[in-house]
């Protein structure tokens, strides 16, 4: 541990012993977290964005779709609008798998997956 997380420490301990942290706001409830840890350092801000305004990325809206129209398919005993479900879903499958796959030949992507395995084989 380097000095100033050690000197971050001792303070942090001085300052629970003299009781500065038994009345905030959010004590003893679980914080909820943005955990972007997913998310490339240069996206986040991007993501951050969108989440705020409600808005998906265009991948994260079409797996809700797949779900969405799946559940509906199960649901259906009409026969003819039952096909035009799975066509529906079928489409929407095939668009997210050609989004990934375009996404997987990027650089950058290639980068982060290179770290992700270095990380898993140590």
């Amino acid at each position: 541990m380097d000095i100033l997380a050690k000197i971050a420490e001792q303070k942090i301990r001085e300052a629970m012993e003299r009781g500065e942290f038994d009345n905030l706001a959010y004590h003893g409830k679980p914080l909820k977290l943005d955990d972007l840890t997913g998310v490339p350092a240069h996206l986040r801000m991007g993501y951050k964005i969108l989440k705020n305004a409600g808005i998906l990325p265009e991948e994260m809206q079409l797996k809700k779709d797949i779900v969405s129209l799946q559940d509906l398919l199960d649901a259906c005993y009409d026969v003819t609008e039952r096909s035009t479900i799975e066509k529906q879903v079928n489409e929407k499958i095939l668009r997210y798998n050609m989004m990934m796959e375009n996404r997987s030949h990027r650089p950058v992507d290639q980068h982060y997956r290179a770290k992700i395995l270095r990380k898993l084989r140590a």
